[in-house]
């Protein structure tokens, strides 16, 4: 499968999340969604991470925006992960990795000499029509709530353009 890229449409799906709720980028439509994958919960990038998202909440949903994280952590290690750091955002658990894999973030990781598969830190910005106006690959947790914030805030509505 070829890796997505700005402008195609973003691969639907459904999972099951904390709150024992299922979320689908189908059901979203009409808003905008930014969907991030990372690594595992309580860690402490994810955790550096998860909270900038949560410190902007607030913003992001004046703006017609959703967050979504989504990591291969079974729902029960989400929830706990939302309460301990009252993450008011939707987390999704993809313990296939079908969705990791639609996405292209399940990749070959390596630390001190060891490959193994993981989830590489991305974010996805889509637009009301479900399409991927920017990817973030790579993600440094520094600095990229600005970058993310930045691409939201300059995205006008899909009617409008």
């Amino acid at each position: 499968m070829a890796e997505l890229q700005e402008g195609m449409k973003a691969p639907d799906f459904s999972l099951p999340t904390s709150g024992d709720g299922t979320i689908s980028l189908k059901s979203l439509r009409g808003k905008k969604v930014i969907l991030y994958f990372y690594p595992k919960d309580d860690t402490s990038g994810c955790t550096k991470e998860a909270c900038a998202f949560r410190d902007a909440y607030d913003s992001f949903t004046e703006k017609g925006t959703v967050i979504v994280g989504v990591s291969a952590d079974p729902v029960a290690s989400h929830q706990r992960f939302a309460q301990k750091y009252s993450l008011p955002f939707i987390l999704a658990s993809d313990e296939d990795k079908k969705v990791l894999k639609a996405y292209g973030v399940w990749k070959k990781k390596s630390m001190y000499g060891k490959t193994y598969l993981g989830i590489e830190r991305s974010t996805f910005v889509i637009d009301e029509k479900g399409v991927i106006r920017k990817i973030f690959r790579k993600v440094k947790v520094e600095g990229h709530l600005a970058e993310v914030e930045q691409r939201v805030g300059s995205m006008k509505k899909t009617e409008d353009r």
